[in-house]
């Protein structure tokens, strides 16, 4: 749905703006609403600058693993989109990554009532023998459940993980659900199991499968891992529940790749008082590769894409420099961020704020804060698209974190994702799922988060010290 100005809105908004500067609107970080203001939210509810970046993206390239071949042709993508729309220094600053691709994924329960199962392979799992495994399966119903469980007696056994993941618009559920995903195939490696199959972290009830990175401990021998979709697992379950031995073939042939190409692609919007102070908005551009990533994270390089063009096609130049940044790799591990704070860590000091869409296409519901020193600019904004202030502490996203960590401050717009992991990491993760609308609130959301703390003169750092030492 499109969200309304405030009442009295359009008195103010002004007609043209290609050459406003910051003067003439009085931007000190205290004022309230003023014709510019206005001016963002109204283009951007109208506008359809978010949702065209992402059908481009989602259309012309595609799914988008990183390190992949597909991954690189979306940096291309990205570096022409951001200089069509106006963005300046546009770059790419590459890094290099541990390439993993999937192969051949069948399961299928052997006895006592024959029937194949659908799944997928985990991101970095390895592969069982050439043609597979088959073995009785031994069931825990939760992760925990597993981690309880004595030292060997698993030998040679297929461990199956269930535990569902609760819904919250927040999602709060994922944490502990993702924790079998993460950690499985370590604690069933540890007492013997030759394979793991989980229930899907997700929430649907959809018979797609969501994959998603693990994680080998260096002192465990690696076993296959893989995810079942939801009515597989409890289809599974049912099975398990009559008491009877159950035997279940498993093949998955993923590959490790080698060391492989990645890349943030980075444009700016350069500052006209003080350039070299940065307000950062960012999203991940890769994606898993089973769907489009429409959701999972071409929504999120849309709206913040789109947010910079709203401010360039009025002609808005900030004070400080807006920069955007469409990270590689964060499926796997956050590389991306970490290689953006690595290649900037002598100038991490000149960013003041940091924030990143990554929870999908829904609206923003509330807005958090992770800083206090500045919170009155920010307040401001959330007052302004009349959003209420949640719980304080946020780390801005994903790919945000390892800079936070070092001291970047940070806010986040939280989006409704009750339904987000329904979608996530799945075959329908694709644009369908995306309303135009939904998208155009968030960018009103980014341009003006971007252009009021780009203007303010506030000093958001004063309390973020440096954790990660």
């Amino acid at each position: 749905m499109r969200y309304g100005l405030f009442l009295g809105a359009a008195a103010f908004v002004l007609t043209t703006c290609a050459s406003v500067s910051v003067g003439q609107v009085g931007m000190d970080g205290s004022d309230g609403m003023d014709a510019v203001d206005f001016q963002i939210l109204e283009q951007s509810r109208s506008g359809t600058q978010g949702y065209d970046i992402v059908e481009g993206l989602t259309t012309e390239v595609g799914e988008r693993l990183a390190g992949t071949e597909a991954e690189a042709r979306a940096r291309d993508w990205t570096v022409a989109k951001f200089k069509e729309i106006g963005l300046e220094n546009v770059r790419v600053e590459p890094f290099t990554i541990p390439g993993w691709e999937r192969g051949v994924e069948t399961a299928a329960i052997i006895s006592p009532f024959p029937q194949e199962m659908l799944l997928t392979a985990l991101g970095g799992s390895v592969a069982t023998p050439a043609g597979g495994i088959t073995s009785d399966i031994v069931y825990f119903p939760t992760f925990e459940d597993l981690e309880a469980a004595p030292m060997g007696g698993l030998d040679g056994k297929i461990v199956f993980i269930s535990g569902r993941m609760e819904k919250a618009p927040d999602g709060a559920g994922y944490g502990p659900a993702n924790r079998k995903r993460q950690s499985g195939a370590t604690e069933a490696g540890k007492r013997g199991a030759t394979a793991v199959v989980i229930r899907s972290v997700g929430t649907d009830s959809h018979r797609f499968p969501h994959t998603g990175q693990m994680r080998y401990a260096d002192d465990v021998a690696p076993i296959p891992i893989a995810a079942l979709s939801a009515p597989d697992a409890d289809q599974l379950e049912r099975i398990l529940e009559r008491g009877e031995t159950v035997r279940m073939a498993l093949n998955i042939q993923p590959r490790a790749t080698g060391d492989m190409p990645s890349g943030n692609v980075i444009g700016e919007i350069v500052g006209s008082e003080r350039p070299e102070e940065i307000v950062l908005i960012g999203a991940h551009l890769d994606s898993w590769d089973l769907g489009t990533g429409a959701i999972d994270d071409g929504a999120g390089v849309g709206i913040t894409a789109g947010a910079a063009q709203i401010l360039i096609e009025q002609g808005l130049r900030p004070k400080r420099t807006i920069r955007v940044v469409a990270f590689g790799a964060e499926e796997v591990g956050l590389l991306g961020g970490f290689a953006y704070r690595d290649r900037h860590a002598d100038d991490l000091d000149k960013h003041v704020l940091a924030t990143e869409s990554d929870f999908g296409a829904e609206p923003p519901y509330e807005v958090l804060l992770g800083v206090t020193e500045g919170d009155a600019v920010i307040r401001e904004v959330a007052a302004a698209l009349n959003l209420p202030i949640g719980t304080r502490g946020t780390n801005g996203g994903p790919d945000i974190g390892p800079m936070a960590r070092r001291g970047v401050p940070t806010m986040r717009f939280q989006q409704d994702g009750t339904d987000y992991f329904d979608l996530h990491h799945t075959p329908d993760d694709t644009l369908d799922k995306i309303d135009p609308d939904d998208i155009a609130e968030n960018v009103a959301a980014f341009a003006l988060m971007a252009w009021r703390a780009a203007n303010a003169e506030t000093d958001f750092r004063a309390d973020t010290p440096d954790t990660d030492k």
